[in-house]
């Protein structure tokens, strides 16, 4: 099986299963730094077990690669698509990504990363993984579809999430455009929602110097004050992405 196919094999595992996220950041003074988004989807392979090894043709996996490598090979169909989804593609092509699965210790976990020169360029990791998804025509999280728990996090659906970093302030900005539509998708989910009840959505924030001030009440620090840690449940934050909105100030 091929690289981009079994991808996003385990892409619609991701937006089908129960699932453990993290979203890792480690800032640099200057205001670049590094992005780690990670997923882990080892409760699939306790479920699935032999099942997915043979419909995904692979029994264990340990491999990295970029998505540049992906898009060099799939560049013709790329460019039959339209213009706004060409640009979301080549803004992934910095990331790497690194799978690892092993059906003896039931394990699959996923990771992608990238390099940033401005916190600015960070994107809503949800919406790079949907825009790969359907580079394939699996449409596993459409926008539209208001059945999905992460259509309300896709670029062009009902939230926009910005990240910022100036004068020693780093924030992570989610805005729901209609809470209407916000609470008619979470309603619309039914009994698919116990799939998510016990997934977490987990913030890892690494600063260059010690954090003077947090807006997040339910957020956590390193032992030495430079780490920012904060976790929701899945739905929770589904429900209302904005509760884990930050504004993070640094010591001078």
């Amino acid at each position: 099986m091929n690289k981009l196919t079994f991808l996003t094999t385990l892409l619609a595992a991701m937006f089908l299963t129960s699932c453990q996220f993290s979203e890792n950041i480690y800032l640099n003074e200057d205001g670049s730094g590094k992005m780690e988004f990670s997923f882990d989807a080892s409760e699939l392979m306790q479920m699935a077990g032999e099942q997915f090894s043979e419909s995904s043709g692979e029994k264990d996996i340990d491999s990295t690669f970029t998505f540049k490598e992906i898009f060099d090979q799939k560049r013709d169909s790329i460019s039959q698509l339209p213009e706004e989804e060409q640009v979301k593609l080549k803004a992934l092509e910095p990331f790497s990504v690194h799978m690892v699965m092993s059906e003896k210790e039931k394990k699959m976990n996923f990771d992608l990363f990238t390099d940033f020169k401005n916190a600015s360029e960070l994107q809503d990791m949800f919406t790079a993984l949907n825009t790969v998804s359907n580079l394939q025509g699996k449409d596993v999280a459409k926008t539209s579809d208001p059945s999905n728990p992460f259509s309300s996090m896709m670029a062009g659906g009902n939230s926009e999430l910005n990240y910022s970093f100036e004068n020693g302030v780093f924030k992570r900005s989610v805005e729901v455009l209609d809470k209407e539509v916000q609470k008619q998708i979470m309603d619309s989910l039914g009994q698919g929602a116990m799939m998510f009840a016990n997934s977490k959505y987990k913030l890892n924030y690494h600063f260059p110097r010690k954090v003077k001030s947090v807006s997040n009440d339910k957020a956590m620090f390193s032992a030495d004050g430079k780490t920012v840690i904060l976790e929701y449940g899945l739905m929770d934050y589904m429900a209302d992405p904005e509760i884990m909105n930050l504004e993070i100030v640094l010591e001078d």
